[in-house]
């Protein structure tokens, strides 16, 4: 158990070093306080195996790679593959993205030719919100937390643009007064991306 313990405590502290965090810094990003980080690093006291699992997750290594010793490791061969794995899902996401695209041209192309669309040009508007909810659901899957926010913010406002040149050409309406609904919704966004749990 001890040597589990010496691994676990030289093991995070490689890691975080290697990625040029302080321990305030790693605790920010885990949601706990730095004074846990030094008992865990120090061997004073050992993770609850949750916490391990964030922590591998966090630096992106296995929970077995973690407990275990790796004297003559090369990390820089860890985040290597660990950056052609990010490098597939952005790749994944954009071919998801670039599907909904596909379809907004097709349509577009078919409403064109048959004049079955006044505004054909719409489809390419209402793909941008679409767009966006499927990246929100990527980066649900396996983004990070704070591009969450930014991806809701993205998909209220381009909402509200697609809605907004939908009632102009198809009523010659000018209802600007439609960008005022986001506006509570924005703020709720905002306040969301603030709450923040503090384990110690």
């Amino acid at each position: 158990m001890e040597n589990v313990k010496e691994n676990l405590a030289q093991n995070l502290i490689r890691l975080r070093t290697k990625n040029k965090m302080t321990q305030a810094d790693l605790a920010k990003k885990i949601n706990y306080t730095d004074k846990s980080i030094s008992k865990w690093e120090n061997g004073d006291c050992t993770p609850p195996i949750d916490v391990i699992k964030l922590l591998a997750d966090t630096y992106c290594v296995s929970v077995d790679y973690l407990l275990t010793s790796h004297p003559n490791d090369n990390l820089d061969k860890i985040y290597k593959s660990d950056k052609s794995s990010n490098t597939n899902k952005l790749i994944i996401t954009l071919l998801a993205i670039s599907l909904v695209w596909l379809v907004a041209t097709v349509f577009f192309v078919y409403g064109t030719l048959y004049s079955w669309l006044n505004s054909a040009w719409m489809c390419f508007v209402s793909a941008v919100p679409i767009s966006f909810i499927v990246a929100l659901i990527f980066n649900c899957i396996w983004g990070k937390r704070s591009y969450i926010f930014i991806l809701v913010s993205l998909l209220l406002w381009s909402s509200l643009a697609t809605m907004f040149l939908h009632f102009i050409t198809s009523a010659k309406l000018f209802p600007w007064a439609i960008f005022i609904l986001g506006i509570p919704p924005q703020i709720a966004i905002i306040l969301w991306s603030q709450l923040k749990t503090r384990r110690k």
